[in-house]
């Protein structure tokens, strides 16, 4: 048997590369081990594809609003599915091809195969067993399609194959109303499918606070056929597909099918690492070094379903690269939560959520839609909730379907981050006119039920003018 590595590094999505830079960094005595495709989900199947999708989308759709600003003829636009998603192809074969360039010259420290641990040291992969110092675990995840549905053959699809598709079928099922199946139902109702949803659940995207909740689902719903609460059955109903939910029935020609992804910890071999594994079959690991147990072995990224969103992925692979090198682990404080659906209008949450704030917490909104900025867009739709603790103004988090609710939700990430008050954001400028004067609004609505309040002689307490064209 050859001698000890360095580090194995199992697998070669986000996580996974991530950690290989770092390790480079400090060594040269490693192999990296992946299974499948490489070119990470996010470049091939995920992030990137999916944008490029909703971003046809959302243009075709902006059609709609062209006669209310002057501009005739929309009505006349037409989509060409096939060319709009030879485009999603065109630049995801280009992402992809960047990401495959961080693994072109390790020559034979690549070694594809499917890997499975024989203990905290040992991997076999394919006839070749592997011994390492330490061994990282950032196999990824894959999407859930149970056996029965993915029997129904090619009419049922997932993200991995959604856009290898060279047409869509004029009617769409989608189950799952999280962040993927959000995004991609509102996408294939503007391209001009015929898109019936379903979720088990009440929340979409991922949302806790229940107003934020309603005013998604009640804008969702002027756009697509959108029903929650209930089981899903699909089955075969002659040349197509029938969902069922409860006394709702909906017959399509395809579904897509997005219910969640399932870390990629099949057969891998956990059990050889003699720890007990949770209902998930996940083993313990700290979040703050990764590290599974005392053992010598690190799981990172989707692979152990933590925070599977890519920065995420990016800072696991980070902390796992860099703590398999140390004899002792460093302890990372990890970033302010943040997550982000990139629907129209954009839904986010940050930092602590609605379902787990704390008692003496207080919460200031604003209903967009008389908001100056938005409305000279026409995009004078959302609601924005920010809370507070309500004994000195310290922000603690956000929920928001908002216009530009992306960057709504990274200036409040940053504001958590940096544990400011409302009172500190309120001290900074807002220009005007601009989306971020809704922010303001929320909180000026929580300084008012801050104890204590501001100092008077601070530009925070300015208070708005109370009309639309300059507030």
């Amino acid at each position: 048997m050859a001698r000890p590595l360095d580090v194995i590094i199992i697998g070669a999505g986000t996580a996974g590369l991530s950690a290989l830079r770092e390790v480079r960094k400090r060594t040269d005595d490693f192999v990296l081990v992946n299974d499948g495709p490489y070119g990470t989900t996010c470049a091939r199947v995920g992030c990137m594809p999916s944008k490029v999708l909703v971003e046809a989308a959302n243009a075709f759709h902006a059609r709609g609003k062209f006669a209310a600003f002057g501009i005739r003829g929309g009505e006349g636009l037409a989509v060409d599915l096939p060319a709009v998603l030879q485009r999603v192809r065109t630049l995801r074969d280009f992402f992809v091809a960047g990401v495959l360039e961080a693994t072109a010259d390790l020559g034979d420290r690549n070694l594809p195969g499917r890997a499975r641990l024989l203990d905290a040291h040992t991997v076999q992969v394919g006839d070749r067993v592997l011994k390492a110092s330490r061994i990282i675990l950032a196999t990824g995840a894959r999407p859930v399609l149970p056996p029965a549905w993915r029997a129904l053959g090619g009419r049922v699809l997932t993200t991995d194959a959604l856009f290898e598709q060279t047409d869509l079928p004029r009617r769409i099922g989608v189950v799952g109303l999280g962040a993927i199946g959000i995004e991609m139902a509102q996408a294939l109702a503007r391209l001009g499918c015929e898109v019936t949803a379903f979720g088990r659940g009440e929340r979409l995207a991922g949302l806790s606070d229940p107003e934020v909740n309603a005013t998604l689902r009640k804008l969702l719903a002027s756009e697509f056929a959108l029903h929650t609460g209930a089981d899903v059955a699909l089955s075969a109903h002659g040349s197509g597909l029938r969902l069922q939910a409860g006394d709702t029935v909906a017959d399509v020609d395809a579904v897509l099918v997005a219910i969640g992804r399932r870390p990629n910890l099949d057969d891998i071999g956990l059990e050889a690492l003699g720890v007990k594994l949770d209902a998930r079959g996940l083993p313990p690991f700290d979040p703050c070094t990764l590290q599974i147990a005392d053992l010598p072995v690190y799981l990172a990224g989707d692979a152990n379903a933590h925070a599977p969103i890519l920065h995420e992925a990016a800072d696991e692979g980070y902390i796992a690269g860099r703590n398999a090198l140390q004899d002792t682990p460093d302890r990372f404080r990890r970033r302010t939560p943040l997550g982000i659906v990139f629907s129209d209008p954009g839904t986010a949450f940050v930092g602590t959520r609605f379902e787990a704030l704390p008692a003496g917490t207080v919460i200031g909104e604003i209903d967009f839609t008389r908001q100056g900025r938005a409305r000279t867009g026409q995009r004078n739709q959302g609601l924005l909730r920010v809370y507070a603790a309500r004994a000195d103004g310290r922000l603690l988090g956000a929920e928001l379907c908002a216009p530009s609710g992306d960057h709504l939700a990274h200036l409040l990430a940053l504001a958590i981050d940096r544990e400011l008050t409302v009172f500190d954001l309120l001290r900074m400028p807002f220009y005007h006119p601009v989306i971020e004067e809704g922010l303001r609004t929320a909180l000026r609505a929580l300084a008012r039920q801050v104890d204590g309040g501001g100092d008077a002689s601070d530009l925070s307490l300015c208070p708005p003018l109370k009309a639309e064209a300059l507030d």
